[in-house]
């Protein structure tokens, strides 16, 4: 194991100048992850220099047999936490030989959005709490429960302290310092109510870079609760990160859920609370720019949640700290209302807010740019 353990550490960069890029995309399913490596000549800094790649989108769910050539387009470069070194992470989306983004492609529209210059001028900024789930491997049961039970009721689990309360922050700490080496703008982690949750923020990110961040997060959290390694960086004596694989004895490998009610009853679901603000909402009189926003939000409030992710149904029930899916509602520091307004943003005058409505398993892509084009591009007739 310690010549495996010396081979997956080695730095290239000691016997040579060619790097390794993983291309990561989104696969058929709009939540499945595909990743593939290639060799460049040299280190990259700019994702518009790296080539173009296909693949077989017939085996991902994204074309058929007898035309399945997709191709990837680099759109975003993180440094990877894995091989280390010049080493490097691609966000790609996805297009056909044509040139035209595949169905899946949800950045494509989004970037389009992004880009409007009534967008650019408001430079909108988001902060994206992404709650998730680890589950037993074997019975797919959440983490730190007894197989079969029940913990105890929900109270001292969130944000809580002490291996009865707390399951799995080996993997939540390695994926913090994961990203942070990255360059994923994570702002922080914490353990939610239900016992073997956990959530980590990432932001605030302007724009499209908001979709790629979460995604590229994402990846890096499905590598590390994969398999029996845990990925774990530390700052050295040198203030060089080092990345180690090393076995958890007490985890045999871990299955990451993004299923927004993984448990049936009295526990609570998982979302992707979406913060956001806008440079009219974050300037003086900004509060009365976040109330007309959140206006336009409840008229259009079918349309955000048809598109704020799989299974939400199950979780937005009025219980648990949501609304009920089929009713719009908003307050100030109400966390069972669809939209909430913070304490200090009413007392400022000026600020952000929270739409509380989308799914652990929504698409950030879909969702960021839909509450940009909402509160700033649609115009109510």
């Amino acid at each position: 194991m310690s010549l495996l353990s010396d081979l997956v550490n080695m730095n290239l960069s000691d016997s040579t100048d060619k790097i390794i890029a993983e291309y990561i995309w989104v696969g058929g399913s709009g939540m499945d992850m595909r990743s593939k490596a290639r060799t460049l000549s040299g280190p990259v800094s700019d994702p518009h220099k790296l080539p173009k790649w296909n693949y077989d989108g017939s085996s991902t769910g994204q074309a058929p047999g007898e035309d399945s050539e997709v191709i990837l387009y680099p759109q975003a470069i993180f440094r990877d936490p894995f091989r280390r070194g010049n080493n490097i992470l691609v966000v790609c989306d996805t297009y056909t030989p044509q040139g035209d983004p595949i169905p899946t492609n949800k950045r494509y529209n989004a970037a389009k959005i992004f880009s409007h210059p009534d967008v650019v001028k408001e430079e909108p900024w988001y902060g994206l709490e992404q709650e998730y789930t680890l589950l037993q491997k074997d019975v797919q049961w959440p983490l730190g429960w007894p197989i079969g039970g029940f913990p105890g009721p929900q109270g001292p689990y969130y944000c809580g302290v002490g291996v009865d309360k707390s399951f799995g922050r080996d993997i939540v700490d390695a994926h913090y310092k994961a990203c942070l080496y990255a360059g994923v703008n994570i702002s922080g982690i914490n353990g939610e109510v239900m016992p073997g949750q956990w959530e980590f923020q990432v932001g605030p990110s302007v724009g499209i870079s908001a979709g790629d961040e979460l995604w590229i997060a994402r990846y890096i959290l499905e590598v590390i609760t994969y398999g029996p390694f845990v990925s774990q960086l530390h700052l050295a004596a040198t203030l060089s990160l080092h990345l180690h694989l090393q076995r958890i004895t007490e985890v045999a490998g871990v299955v990451l859920s993004f299923d927004p009610k993984p448990i049936p009853g009295d526990w609570n679901g998982a979302g992707a609370h979406t913060n956001y603000s806008t440079k009219s909402m974050r300037n003086e009189g900004g509060l009365k720019v976040i109330k007309e926003a959140i206006g336009k939000l409840q008229l259009r409030h079918k349309e955000h949640i048809s598109a704020y992710g799989e299974g939400n149904e199950r979780r937005l029930t009025g219980r648990h700290e949501t609304a009920d899916i089929n009713t719009f509602t908003w307050g100030v520091a109400n966390r069972g209302a669809s939209i909430r307004v913070g304490r200090d943003t009413e007392r400022a005058g000026k600020g952000y807010f929270e739409d509380r409505r989308p799914a652990s398993n929504m698409d950030p892509y879909v969702v960021t740019s839909m509450i940009a084009e909402t509160t700033i591009l649609w115009k109510p007739t």
